[in-house]
């Protein structure tokens, strides 16, 4: 019954913005942190960033520092990524995650409790 629903995903040249929304449903969405993946062809899935349960936390990797930013809105039972100053090297399918531990397991690799089925984000030059 779980679902996350990634949408807002398309092409875009560099230095472009887009902003990817995830919708849940079959979970009580305050007590998940939430985040984002990608994977790029080749490639194995990587952290991008995530928010705790209550909004006041958000990590990032170091790629993408400074240039995402993550947001939940609870009474929407979404999470949002907004993305600007895209880069080729972003291209990748994006993952919603969700998972009742701590928002800093997801940041140290730890494997979501859910997924949603992706996203393509594609960067060109």
């Amino acid at each position: 019954q779980v679902q996350l629903v990634e949408s807002g995903g398309g092409l875009v040249q560099a230095g472009g913005s887009l902003r990817l929304s995830c919708a849940a449903s079959g979970l009580t969405f305050s007590r998940y942190a939430m985040g984002w993946f990608r994977q790029a062809p080749g490639k194995e899935r990587e952290f991008v960033a995530a928010i705790s349960w209550s909004g006041v936390s958000t990590y990032y990797s170091d790629s993408v520092k400074g240039r995402f930013t993550i947001s939940r809105v609870d009474a929407k039972n979404t999470v949002y990524l907004q993305m600007n100053s895209l880069k080729p090297d972003d291209t990748a399918v994006y993952y919603c995650a969700a998972d009742t531990a701590p928002v800093t397991a997801q940041a140290r690799g730890a494997t979501p409790d859910y997924w949603g089925q992706g996203t393509q984000v594609t960067v060109t030059s």
